[in-house]
């Protein structure tokens, strides 16, 4: 299963790229491709898939567009 991942900010840092053309071992959820690009799980983070916020428990589906971001707020 092949997906794109792109980090945002400090993420960038932690997972060593910004943006990456991933072929995944097998299957996954939200939360654990996170865990697989090494963001600590203690970090808050927003999860899209293909331009939609996803709960980390929802599933990857090949071809998709990830982005993981810090939480961050302005006004």
């Amino acid at each position: 299963m092949k997906v794109t991942v792109k980090l945002i900010g400090p993420l960038i840092y932690e997972g060593g790229f910004s943006e990456k053309a991933l072929a995944l071992p097998r299957p996954m959820t939200a939360g654990e491709l996170s865990a697989y690009v090494k963001i600590d799980k203690k970090r808050p983070t927003i999860i899209t898939r293909n331009g939609k916020a996803v709960a980390p428990g929802d599933k990857l589906e090949d071809g998709d567009r990830v982005v993981i971001s810090h939480i961050y707020s302005g006004g």
